[in-house]
Order: C-alpha cells, then sequence, then structure tokens
C-alpha cells in the first residue's frame, strides 16, 4: 500500500512542478543555458513572441508606457509601479519583469493570461534570469552588424570535411545531437548537381561517363564541366528573372505586348560570363550613369523598367510614375537589400529602425528618371516605354554578339535614364501620390550604414557604391542566403526577402557571415560560390532520412540529409523536353507560345491590342525551354503556375512549393508530356523494337538512375497490358499517337509505339522523375 501512495504522491508533485513551475534552483541544474546569453538569439525572439504586443516597437499598442526592444525604456523607472524597474542590469532578483513572467498570480504575471500568449517555459524564465545576471546587454540587430569570419570549429578528424561549409554544418549536428547522412550514390547525385547548375537532367553520355569514372576528382570533373556550360547561366538567370519581375506584357486592364527580352539575354551572358556580383548589382542599379556607359551597361538597367504599366485611358500620370517608382524602391529593398522597407511607404516601419523619411530617401534616388506615368493608350503606345534603348543590327555584330536575334530591325528596351534638372522629392503623407510633406533627399538607410560618411553622390551611382561596399553587413548575406536557396530549397535565414526583426533568425549564424565575407574577399566571385557549395560533404549527401532525424530536426534546418525538392515549374518541362530529345537548347530571344487551353486568354483581355487572341507558336518554338515562355501578367502560363511559377506580379524572393491534385492532372494530360512521350517512344523503336530495353533507355533518361527488377518487371507488366488492348482494338492507337505537331513515323507499328508511348508516359508521372533526391 506504501507504495502506491508513494507513486501518488510523486504523481501528485510532478503535477504541481509542471502546473505552478518548480524552484528556479532545482529547474536550474537540469538546463543546458548557452554560456554567452545573445539578446538577438536568445532573448529578442521571446520578447518578440510574448511581449513586443503590448510592449515593443508599435507606438499603437504600447501598455504602460513601456518599451522592451528598447534599453533605455527598459532600464528607466516603470510609470505604473513606483520604485520598480523592468530591467536592472546584474540583478535579476530587482527586475520586475523576471519576477513578473515567472509569477503564477493571474493578476500579477506576464504575459497576461487574456492576451492568450502563453506563459514562458521554465527554459525560458532562465535564459532571462542568466542575461540579466550578465548585464541585460541589448545588441544592435544582427543582420545590420558587420558580418566576420568565425574561427572554424575544431574536429579531432577532418574525415567528411571537405570545405569550410563542413564544418559549421558538423558543429550544428553535433550540438543537435545528429549525425550527417554518407554521400549520396552517384546516380542520384548526379541528377541533383545537373538540374542544380544547368537547370536540366544529365545526358545518358555524362551519366555514363560519370558511373564509369573512377577517378577520386571524378566529382569536381562534373562540376567545372557543367560550370561551363551555358545552359548554367539560364538556370542562374532564372531566380533573377522573378527578382526582376519579368515578364513580356504590361499588366493591367489592356495587357499589351513588351519587348524586355533582350536584357534576359543579357543577364544569362552576365552569369556565364561570371560578373562580379558588385558589378552585376552596380550596372542594373545605375548603369547607364556610368562614366562613357556602353550599350550593354544601359541595357543592365532593365531590371528596374520590369514592373506593370497602365495604357488605359483616363488615368491620372502622377499617380502611376509615383506607382511605378515605389514599384522599383520595393524591388532594390527585397531583391537586394532583404529588407521589407515597402512597409515604410505609409508610416514608420513598425518593428524594423526604418522610418517613413527613411523610406522616401531611398525612393528619392528612382524619383529622378525620364520614366513618363502614361504615355498613351493601347492604340497609341509602343512595345518600349520611355526612356528607350535601341539596339540595332550592328550594335548585335559588334558589342553585343550574346543578344539571340533571328530577324532584323532595332530592338526596343525599356531602361532607366536621369532626367537633366533634379526633380524634388517629398516625403507622402500617408502614401499618397498627392499629399506631399517634408522635402527629402537621396540617402542610403542609416540604420544599415552610413551614407554621409562615404562622401557618395546623392544619385544611382552613389546608391549604388553605398549597396556593394564592404561595409554594407546586407548585400553579400542576402545574395548568399538566396544562392543557398536555390540550392537547398531552404536559405540559412528561411525569410530570404525579410532580414528584419520580423524575419527568421539565421539557422547557422557563423557561417552565413563566413561565407558572406568569403565572398566579398574573393571579389564577388558567384562561380567560386556556387562550387564551394555543391563541393562540399553536405551539399552531397544522401536525401535518406533515419527516424531520429525526422523525430529532432523534421524541417531538416541543419540538414542532417540532403533536401528533397521538386523541380522548379520551367525544369519540370525541361526535363521532359530533354529526356525525349524534343528540347532545342538555343540560348535567349524572343519569348514563346508554347500548347494552351483554348480561350485562356479570350476571356482576362479588353479585346484590344497584340495579345487579344492567343497565337500558338509553331516548329522549333515549340520545345524551347520553360523560360522562355511567354510571359502575360494578367494570365500567366497555366502549367508552370500549376507548378508554383511566379506570376511576376511584383518581386518575388522565394516561390511557394504546394503540392495538389491538379499538378497530377497537368502531368497526366499537359499534350507537351503526351507528345513527348510519343516522340521518345517512336525514336526508341527507331533504333530497336525490344520492349525491355527500350523501357530500360526510357526510365534511366527519364529518373536519371537505372530501374530496379521490381520497377522493371511492374514497368513491363504494365506495357504488355496495354498492348493487349491496342491489338485486341479495345484501346485506339492512331488517336492515341495522334498528339502534338512532331512528325510522326508512319513506317513504325502504330500498337508497339501507343504501348511504349503509354509507359514512357507512365515514368514522367512517377514522383521521382519531377524530384530531386
Amino acid at each position: 500500500m506504501r507504495k502506491y501512495q508513494l507513486i501518488a504522491f510523486c504523481l501528485a508533485g510532478l503535477l504541481a512542478c509542471l502546473q505552478f513551475g518548480c524552484s528556479s534552483e532545482s529547474q536550474a541544474e537540469s538546463f543546458e543555458l548557452p554560456e554567452i546569453i545573445s539578446y538577438n538569439f536568445d532573448i529578442r525572439p521571446i520578447l518578440s513572441d510574448k511581449c513586443f504586443k503590448c510592449h515593443g516597437p508599435d507606438g499603437n499598442t504600447i501598455e504602460a508606457g513601456l518599451r522592451l526592444d528598447l534599453p533605455d525604456s527598459a532600464y528607466a523607472p516603470l510609470k505604473e509601479t513606483k520604485g520598480a524597474f523592468a530591467i536592472v542590469p546584474g540583478k535579476p532578483d530587482e527586475s520586475e519583469l523576471l519576477r513578473r513572467i515567472s509569477s503564477q498570480d493571474p493578476d500579477y504575471q506576464m504575459p497576461t493570461p487574456e492576451s492568450h500568449l502563453g506563459s514562458l517555459t521554465p527554459y525560458q524564465i532562465e535564459l532571462f534570469r542568466k542575461w540579466i545576471h550578465q548585464g541585460a546587454k541589448y545588441e544592435k540587430h544582427w543582420a545590420f552588424v558587420l558580418p566576420q569570419k568565425a574561427p572554424l570549429p575544431v574536429f579531432k578528424t577532418k574525415e567528411g570535411l571537405n570545405n569550410e561549409i563542413d564544418y559549421f554544418i558538423r558543429a550544428r549536428l553535433k550540438e543537435k545531437r545528429l549525425e550527417p547522412n554518407p554521400t549520396a550514390d552517384k546516380e542520384r547525385l548526379l541528377k541533383r548537381l545537373a538540374f542544380d547548375l544547368t537547370g536540366l537532367p544529365p545526358s545518358e553520355e555524362l551519366m555514363n561517363s560519370f558511373l564509369a569514372d573512377d577517378d577520386p576528382d571524378a566529382y569536381t570533373k562534373i562540376v567545372d564541366k557543367l560550370l561551363d556550360l551555358p545552359q548554367y547561366g539560364e538556370k542562374m538567370a532564372l531566380h533573377w528573372l522573378d527578382l526582376a519581375r519579368y515578364a513580356d506584357s504590361y499588366g493591367y486592364q489592356d495587357d499589351n505586348i513588351r519587348t524586355q527580352w533582350a536584357w534576359r539575354d543579357w543577364l544569362i551572358h552576365s552569369f556565364n560570363s561570371n560578373m562580379p556580383y558588385d558589378q552585376f548589382v552596380t550596372w542594373q542599379l545605375a548603369g547607364d550613369m556610368l562614366p562613357d556607359a556602353t550599350k550593354e551597361q544601359v541595357l543592365a538597367t532593365a531590371f528596374f523598367r520590369n514592373h506593370k504599366y497602365t495604357e488605359e485611358g483616363g488615368v491620372i500620370p502622377e499617380e502611376y510614375r509615383v506607382e511605378y517608382v515605389i514599384d522599383k524602391t520595393k524591388t532594390y529593398g527585397k531583391a537586394i537589400l532583404g529588407l521589407t522597407i515597402e512597409c515604410a511607404q505609409c508610416h514608420d516601419h513598425k518593428y524594423d529602425p526604418i522610418s517613413q523619411k527613411d523610406y522616401f530617401s531611398i525612393y528619392a534616388f528612382f524619383n529622378n528618371t525620364k520614366e513618363l506615368g502614361f504615355e498613351g493608350d493601347i492604340l497609341v503606345s509602343k512595345p518600349a516605354k520611355k526612356p528607350v534603348l535601341t539596339i540595332s543590327d550592328d550594335d548585335i555584330r559588334n558589342m553585343m554578339q550574346f543578344i539571340n536575334k533571328k530577324d532584323s530591325g532595332n530592338i526596343m528596351v525599356s531602361v532607366m535614364g536621369e532626367r537633366d534638372t533634379l526633380r524634388k522629392t517629398y516625403l507622402l503623407n500617408r502614401g499618397a501620390y498627392d499629399q506631399p510633406g517634408e522635402e527629402v533627399s537621396p540617402v542610403g538607410l542609416q540604420s544599415v550604414m552610413k551614407y554621409d560618411t562615404l562622401s557618395l553622390p546623392k544619385n544611382r551611382i552613389g546608391l549604388a557604391n553605398w549597396t556593394v561596399s564592404k561595409q554594407n553587413p546586407l548585400t553579400a548575406r542576402v545574395f548568399v542566403n538566396q544562392l543557398w536557396q536555390e540550392f537547398f530549397g531552404r536559405g540559412l535565414v528561411k525569410t530570404s526577402g525579410d532580414f528584419g526583426m520580423q524575419g527568421e533568425l539565421p539557422s547557422h549564424p557563423e557561417l552565413l557571415d563566413w561565407l558572406a565575407v568569403d565572398f566579398m574577399e574573393n571579389g564577388w566571385n558567384i562561380k567560386r560560390l556556387v562550387k564551394q557549395i555543391v563541393t562540399s560533404s553536405t551539399y552531397q549527401q544522401s536525401a535518406k532520412i533515419s527516424k531520429k532525424s525526422l523525430e529532432l530536426d523534421p524541417e531538416n534546418i541543419f540538414l542532417s540529409h540532403a533536401p528533397r525538392n521538386r523541380l522548379k515549374a520551367e525544369w519540370v518541362r525541361d526535363m521532359v523536353l530533354a529526356s525525349s530529345g524534343l528540347l532545342v537548347k538555343d540560348i535567349g530571344g524572343p519569348s514563346v507560345k508554347p500548347y494552351q487551353p483554348d480561350g485562356l486568354w479570350e476571356t482576362a483581355t479588353s479585346g484590344r491590342g497584340e495579345l487579344a487572341t492567343y497565337k500558338q507558336d509553331t516548329g522549333k518554338a515549340l520545345y524551347r525551354r520553360g523560360m522562355y515562355t511567354f510571359i502575360k501578367l494578367t494570365v500567366p502560363p497555366p502549367s508552370m503556375m500549376l507548378f508554383d511559377a511566379s506570376n511576376r506580379d511584383q518581386c518575388e524572393v522565394k516561390r511557394l512549393q504546394t503540392n495538389t491534385p491538379l499538378q497530377a492532372l497537368a502531368m497526366l494530360n499537359d499534350p507537351m508530356i503526351l507528345e513527348a512521350s510519343r516522340v521518345f517512344a517512336q525514336r526508341l523503336l527507331e533504333s530497336d523494337t525490344n520492349a525491355q530495353t527500350n523501357i530500360q533507355n526510357a526510365f534511366h533518361r527519364i529518373v536519371c538512375r537505372k530501374a530496379t527488377k521490381k520497377e522493371l518487371a511492374i514497368l513491363l507488366k504494365y506495357y504488355d497490358e496495354q498492348l493487349a488492348l491496342f491489338q485486341s482494338k479495345k484501346l485506339a492507337a492512331i488517336e492515341t499517337l495522334t498528339v502534338g505537331e512532331y512528325k510522326h513515323n508512319p513506317d513504325l507499328d502504330s500498337n508497339l509505339q501507343a504501348a511504349l508511348m503509354k509507359t514512357i508516359h507512365l515514368i514522367y508521372n512517377m514522383e521521382e522523375s519531377i524530384v530531386k533526391t
């Protein structure tokens, strides 16, 4: 009996402890607190989650006059509790904050029960206790502090540590009691690498040569080979097209055609030529203002002219001119600085140290262009808006050979251009175009880095120099993070477009800073950074997920295994075209119009202009890469939108990745995929009529590995079933094969071709076919 009484007593004590909190002395013994408590990484996230609703930067919601985001307020005497202080540095027992968060009295504790924010955990309370004991030191926001190279973590053995990336990743895994995965098998690794460096599956020749190469440097050789392919520039350009909100029409109601594709050609060329990132940014910000600017440098500024334009009569020109400048400002802040500066358009930023005046000081850099708010309606306007760069055939022959232009005649591109006389800039009350307030001058964000101390001109050249200064704490970090996101599906900072105080903290801050500094120290060399990432053992890991990894790190934040990510929308198309042999690998040129459901455009147009109806292309244009698909802003390409492509309506730093039945329907019914299956079957049968050999070859080229015996048996059984149905006329072979414009081979057995076509189509619909593993 005493045994059960003892158990009951212990359970009661445990419940009491959980409900009312154990003593701080007994709690502290079981906690593994950091040696030094960081405000940015340990304290501020808790304050933001639990306290800032009433005691944060939003002046409209402050309670009791207390702001816990500012040290002067946190250290000051409390207005409603005489003789008390929220925080007394070095004296946790005298700090009202600690008393409140530790209390179980609902009339005294913070956060209050009615706030529904939840009490702090014992661990969080002890973090505050130790932080206050250590002096309660506030820190400047981590992203606004200049990055420094931390010493590499020390390990007894260097096995599996290919480069510096692995040292930092391995250290965090050790902290989390996780182990890295072994290297992926060569087939899966090559597929991953080929898509990440070119956006295309590896060729059969490349797969066979890599598998046969036993040289210890075989992988590095493949990396170098892929980096030298022109498709590398296409792959890298795709992300930047999202940032640049590139499209082939103007948006709004009429949504007529525009001609910005020559800038896309420059973008691909700049990545292939490995233009240093600081130059890459400078040219796009202010190429037109460089001394003796070339046409190529002016063309680069089209980055800022890719936003929407109105061609609707009756609009107020100044209203839309202001909208265009606002778009440029937002794109600059989000794409290059990784900040939500647009939140300060109508009022001071509620979370980041960016006032409305700061916002319009950045806006002022873009407010002096020659751009108009309205140039006429759709009946009189042209496919490029002023200021315009005219590119002639001679320009392309002599200095801009990277532009892929087949026909004759000039190309017109909207670019930046500075006015001869300065346009004054005013803070706009509530962000309204017709409510000017205080006059402001062009100045960089002072909370990020001082502008005046660098003696920079107050124009876009000055802004470019400020942006790519090695003293700017954001620029290199933001680009390194975006590049990391391209390879791992998630940035070291998850919120890649928000490095501000409401953004996520970096999962590996020392690694992010080390890479940012190293990037700048090595000439802002993009290809070098890419090679660093893909040659790390972290990148080369298997994607297999252990039970322990899934339990301790379900989001794979700490990279104990390679991520499993679906191919980008454009690459799904590219994979199908490339594996079937249909892909036309021409680099650059005007956008093309592939297969699209009938009537889709017509339901969303005004019925005026060149794009009133959809005019599908024919021939080679049907088989171009996905990135060259014509993007009409009001009706983006439907098949790519189903796979989460950017609609290019505004700057997009990270795409969503969803999983819906519509994607399966697209893979099953898209005429491009059906046509590719037919053509693939036709080409295989022209060389060999053996079903098993053809299915093995198709599987290898689509999935990028050899089929297992079980997989092959399933596919052969399906093939035999389909062949029997076609031979017995229960399915119509000719009707099945009648898809797409690519020419048919009438000499082939239609039943064999239809059965093989359906088997290949089945392989395309395997999940692994459109996933990097």
